[in-house]
């Protein structure tokens, strides 16, 4: 397994922008990728409360949850229809 790098946010001094990085953990600055500076700074980001929800690929959001029960729904009444046309019901 690879060695673990982590997220690190950094400010550029010169233009002010505002950046994330994968860079270890030794390394203080990163060139800023809108004006190029070498002038950047790492700030210190809050962690997240254990309690809040994560996000990422294996959360769905609200919009994929209801989408999905649309297409369920679509799929129940393509089928009641079916049903109907054969006789079924």
């Amino acid at each position: 397994m690879g060695a673990r790098v982590p997220v690190y946010e950094f400010e550029c001094e010169q233009c002010g922008d505002r950046f994330e990085e994968l860079v270890p953990s030794d390394r203080q600055s990163f060139p800023c990728p809108v004006c190029g500076s070498d002038r950047t700074r790492r700030l210190l980001s809050p962690v997240s409360p254990p309690s809040r929800q994560p996000r990422g690929a294996g959360v769905r959001s609200g919009e994929s949850q209801r989408r999905e029960r649309e297409e369920a729904r679509g799929e129940r009444l393509a089928e009641t229809k079916r049903k109907r046309a054969s006789g079924e019901l």
